[in-house]
Order: structure tokens, then C-alpha cells, then sequence
């Protein structure tokens, strides 16, 4: 079969994807220093992160040269679980960002170790199931009336999944709204303790609320055209609108890295000490919170 240029655009994404999350995860069960429960969180959306971009990769190779309605499904199955697994673990660090600003005090305890593994292990075993379905046979490969603007899901299938990415945006929306207003409110506290607001304070306040506002304009601009036209989007519609809103989304999954690990400060200092091994001591990190946007 002719490549399809979408299909070698998704192929080009998923190699970009799958190289800068294989960093991420190396670093992190690389470097000993690393094992708080926010770089878990982290390793968990670059691990699915990358799983996602193995499956676009996979996709391509198996898309023109295993043609197979089992392999087809095995894929399809692939891509919704890692890519369901990467949005509930961001999910999960807007929670984590949540509650180590509103329990500032208690947070650094056993019980938010447990409440992160939970959260994780229920991520992913969500994440696991929404991506068998198409496998145990909630699929159109029998019936094409069925078939939604991704084939071989089921309309009801892409529902459930649009369904569920609403959910989890409109979480994150309300979630990055209350971390504005605690940050706003400590910035408050702040000038009310020192009688004025330093620049320094807002400069910092106005950054935290910015660099939030990118995080979450950033997912969203990439998954809400696709999620809204698996609603609204007809199998008989040119496939070329399911590849221009498909490929953006893929670019959340680009752009994860770069938001979440490459600008945390430990990272870049891992980052010296693996591929340099020159870090030298006079070279100052500060360690951040999960609270630090």
C-alpha cells in the first residue's frame, strides 16, 4: 500500500515521543535521589508517555507490513491504554500539586506516599481496561455501521472515552483554579506580614499563575479537538479530519517532557551526572516541591 503521509507524520511523532520519554524514565531509575513521590508521578506519565509512543511506531510498521484484524486490535488496545494511562497520571500531579499546597503540613508523610500509589495503581488499572475493550470485542470489525471516526472503535467506545477525558479536564480546570487562589492567597498573606507586596512576590505570583494556565492550555488545546470530534464526527467524514485532530493530540504527549521533568532542576542536574559525569559541586541546584509551577 501507497504511505499515507498522516500515517508517517503519526510514525515521525511517536519516534520524538518515545525518545524524549525514554530519557525521562532512564534519569529517573537512574538517579537514587529521585524516588519522592512526585518523580514517581512523573515516571508514571513518561512511562505511559512513551508506551504511547511505541504504539504510534507500532501502529505505522503494523498498519504496512502485518495486515491483521488481531494485530489491528492489539494496537488500537495499545494506543488507548497508554495514552489513557499518560492523561490520568497528569490527572494525578494536578492532585499531587493540589495537596501539597493545601496540606502543606501533613504532606510530606506516609499517608501521601499510599494516597500517590493509590491513585497510580487505579490509573492504570483503569487505563488497562478502557484499552482491552476493543480487544474483548467492543469493536466494529463485524458490524461497520458501528464504527465511529477511529476505527475499529465502536461510537460508544469513542464516547466513553471523550466522556472521560471531559471528566478529567474539567477536574484539572477546577483543580489549577484552587491552587491559583492558594497561591494568590499566600502572596496575599505575604504582603500582610511584610505591609507590601514586594515585585519579587508578584513577579513570582504572576509567573505560577502563567506557567499554570500554559500546563493546562497546553492539554487542552491538544486533546479537546479530538475529543469533540469523536462526538460529533461521522465515519463518513474524510479521514484527513480524524489525522489533523489525532496528530495534535499526540503532541501533548511531546510536550509532557519538556513541562513536567526537563525544567525541574533535579532532573538537569541527573542529566549532568549521566551523560557528562562532570557535575561538579560548585554547580548550585535548588530542590523543588511539587508545589513549584
Amino acid at each position: 500500500a501507497a504511505l499515507n503521509p498522516w500515517d508517517v507524520m503519526l510514525c515521525v511523532s511517536g519516534t520524538a515521543i518515545a525518545c524524549e520519554n525514554a530519557l525521562v524514565v532512564a534519569i529517573i531509575c537512574y538517579s537514587p535521589t529521585l524516588r519522592t513521590p512526585m518523580f514517581v508521578l512523573v515516571g508514571s506519565l513518561a512511562t505511559a508517555d512513551l508506551l504511547a509512543g511505541l504504539g504510534l511506531i507500532l501502529n505505522f510498521v503494523f498498519q504496512y507490513v502485518i495486515r491483521s484484524e488481531t494485530v489491528s486490535l492489539l494496537t488500537v488496545g495499545f494506543l488507548v491504554a497508554s495514552f489513557a494511562a499518560s492523561v490520568s497520571s497528569l490527572l494525578a500531579i494536578t492532585v499531587d500539586r493540589y495537596l501539597s499546597l493545601y496540606n502543606a503540613l501533613t504532606y510530606y508523610s506516609e499517608r501521601t506516599v499510599l494516597c500517590i500509589h493509590t491513585m497510580l495503581a487505579g490509573a492504570w488499572g483503569v487505563s488497562l481496561c478502557l484499552g482491552l475493550l476493543p480487544v474483548l470485542g467492543w469493536n466494529c470489525l463485524h458490524d461497520h455501521a458501528a464504527c465511529s471516526v477511529v476505527r475499529p472503535l465502536t461510537k460508544s467506545n469513542v464516547t466513553l472515552l471523550s466522556a472521560s477525558f471531559f471528566l478529567i479536564f474539567l477536574i484539572m480546570l477546577h483543580l489549577y483554579i484552587e491552587i491559583c487562589k492558594i497561591v494568590c492567597r499566600h502572596a496575599h498573606q505575604i504582603a500582610l506580614q511584610q505591609h507590601f507586596l514586594t515585585a519579587s512576590h508578584y513577579v513570582a505570583t504572576k509567573k505560577g499563575v502563567s506557567t499554570l494556565a500554559i500546563i493546562l492550555g497546553t492539554f487542552g488545546a491538544s486533546w479537546l479537538p479530538f475529543a469533540i470530534y469523536c462526538v460529533v464526527g461521522d465515519p463518513d467524514y474524510p479521514s484527513v479530519y480524524t489525522y489533523a485532530t489525532l496528530l495534535p493530540a499526540t503532541y501533548n504527549s511531546m510536550i509532557n517532557p519538556i513541562i513536567y521533568a526537563y525544567r525541574n532542576q533535579e532532573i538537569q542536574r541527573s542529566m549532568w551526572v549521566l551523560f557528562c559525569d562532570c557535575f561538579q559541586a560548585k554547580v548550585s541546584f535548588r530542590s523543588r516541591s511539587p508545589s513549584d509551577v
